[in-house]
């Protein structure tokens, strides 16, 4: 996004002018916004006509030969001296609309328009997060498919364990993404509309409209609901919806936060091992001192950002408990932030990371390195019982596995030397029935269990069922400005 003049004199948020997408900035806009208030004045007119009321042809027409030309000055001249978003906008709407002016938002409070376009909004958010999220998941998959059958070394307490699979691991990180997936869905299906409520829920203006005609009012907000693209609206309301459903929708965004933050520091950890780089341009720079390093920054952003992704959980939740009987106001300052901010993060952290699943570096050398410093030492318990096999006494071999085990941790500790385990073990004349046997004994494949069924089949039964609404969305690509 480029700036300038006047652009450079204030502050500009990092989540618009250095990372967001076109497509989630646009849906928090305020072009966006007030649109979509003049599209549900419009829908309002439209429905209240059809049921009766003397709402003329002429006037939803020239609302919707009008509803794209907004007078944003005006809008906000008008703002400064009403001291009411809403009803600046009614104004500014009527002004160029002056046969609908009469009927613009008759029988309707502010929430009308304002909770129906946040819930438009929120819907349309996960909308788009939901195929970027599809991908990574894709990615990750193609990933863990083709490296599925690649021993690594396990790390528990981030010390080094049985071996797994790159594979495997990345399956680890796949099932997260996968319950973020489930949850994203779950949480946009769950949206309903505020729908057609009045003051303080009770529809009591649109009553008074229709002249006690309970079903004339039921179905008012029933046709709004449909036209704004919503099978239900919520049954009961204050003045505005029920600001759990914000608790509903951030959380599963803080939770997705979550899963990125683990699965970039594990990528970070791996990159200090030199087992796993993200992807690095030709003529990137890591360091402005060191020219030789390759910092995982596509990582460490992610990181940075789900942090302030989880934290912006704590807004809806304080937001909620202090909601007093039908609204107060003190909900609205901060959902204009935190709504906003938590939907641009996450479409930020999910364009990063597809970027670095698509281009994650596999070093398979270092990690057989790694894995022949330590199998040695996961082999001993394969050695005793082919000792045993051959007729060796089991606590016999412990103790000479012990002893050599020992002192080769010593080389590899205290002198810095490589792992000598298993030429000590060829030295010692008690091995020598087994010594035909060692490179078999130490075949790292035979160590990864189970670990590649694993893998096709999580993938076949729990991923790519998953993915498949998504399929149309697979090949698009991210340009990421670093």
């Amino acid at each position: 996004m480029e700036a300038t003049g006047d652009e450079f004199m204030k502050y500009r948020s990092p989540l618009v002018s250095r990372y967001a997408s076109k497509e989630m900035a646009y849906n928090f806009s305020d072009r966006k916004k007030f649109s979509t208030w003049r599209k549900l004045w419009i829908y309002l007119a439209k429905a209240e006509k059809a049921l009766g009321l003397p709402i003329t042809d002429t006037q939803v027409e020239e609302m919707e030969a009008r509803a794209e030309d907004i007078d944003f000055a005006m809008a906000a001249e008008e703002e400064r001296k009403l001291r009411h978003d809403v009803m600046a906008h009614v104004h500014t709407f009527a002004h160029c609309c002056p046969t609908a002016a009469p009927i613009i938002h008759l029988g309707a409070t502010s929430c009308y328009v304002g909770d129906n376009t946040d819930l438009i909004v929120l819907r349309d958010g996960f909308d788009i997060l939901l195929p970027k999220l599809a991908r990574v998941i894709d990615r990750l998959a193609n990933f863990a498919e083709k490296y599925a059958g690649l021993p690594t070394l396990g790390f528990t307490h981030y010390q080094p364990a049985q071996l797994t699979t790159v594979g495997k691991r990345a399956c680890l990180w796949l099932q997260d993404l996968a319950m973020d997936m489930r949850n994203l869905q779950r949480a946009r299906d769950d949206l309903r509309f505020r729908g057609v409520k009045g003051t303080t829920g009770t529809q009591a203006s649109f009553l008074q409209l229709f002249q006690g005609d309970h079903d004339k009012v039921e179905e008012l907000d029933r046709m709004v609901t449909e036209m704004a693209g919503f099978k239900k609206a919520y049954l009961v309301t204050g003045q505005t919806y029920s600001r759990k459903v914000d608790i509903d929708s951030l959380s599963v965004l803080a939770s997705l936060g979550a899963t990125v933050h683990k699965i970039c520091t594990d990528i970070r950890l791996l990159a200090n091992l030199k087992e796993i780089e993200e992807p690095f341009e030709k003529e990137q720079i890591g360091s402005s001192a060191m020219p030789y390093k390759r910092n995982p920054m596509r990582a460490e952003r992610c990181c940075s950002l789900a942090r302030h992704l989880m934290v912006l959980l704590s807004d809806p939740l304080q937001t909620a408990s202090v909601q007093w009987l039908e609204r107060t106001l003190d909900d609205s300052a901060n959902r204009r932030i935190s709504l906003p901010e938590s939907f641009l993060t996450a479409d930020i952290i999910l364009s990063t990371l597809q970027n670095i699943t698509e281009g994650l570096v596999v070093y398979p050398k270092v990690i057989e390195r790694h894995i022949r410093h330590e199998l040695p030492f996961m082999a001993t318990e394969n050695i005793i019982m082919a000792m045993v096999k051959a007729g060796g006494n089991r606590q016999d071999c412990h103790e000479k596995i012990r002893v050599l085990s020992q002192q080769a941790a010593a080389v590899v500790k205290q002198e810095g030397g490589d792992n000598d385990l298993l030429a000590r073990i060829q030295a010692d004349p008690y091995f020598a029935p087994i010594l035909g046997q060692l490179d078999a004994l130490l075949e790292p494949k035979t160590f990864i269990g189970r670990a590649p069924q694993q893998v096709s089949r999580f993938l076949s039964e729990e991923v790519h069922p998953l993915l498949q609404p998504y399929k149309g969305n697979m090949d698009v690509k991210i340009e990421l400005e670093l």
